[in-house]
């Protein structure tokens, strides 16, 4: 049963993650073989005060 985590900065609506979860659900599929019913999908959403590249917070840009 393959699991798939996604991180990504918040402000995706629930149709952008309903279509990122079918596509990577197929793609998951496609590759390994496993049925689409076995592939599990996680979506984290982090907060741009949580998250920071180069010194600086996405938050502060």
């Amino acid at each position: 049963m393959p699991y798939v985590t996604v991180k990504m900065l918040e402000g995706r609506t629930e149709d952008q993650k309903r279509a990122l979860v079918e596509k990577v659900t197929d793609a998951v599929s496609e590759t390994t073989g496993a049925p689409t019913e076995k592939v599990v999908v996680f979506i984290e959403d982090m907060k741009k005060s949580d998250y920071g590249t180069n010194g600086k917070l996405y938050s502060d840009q």
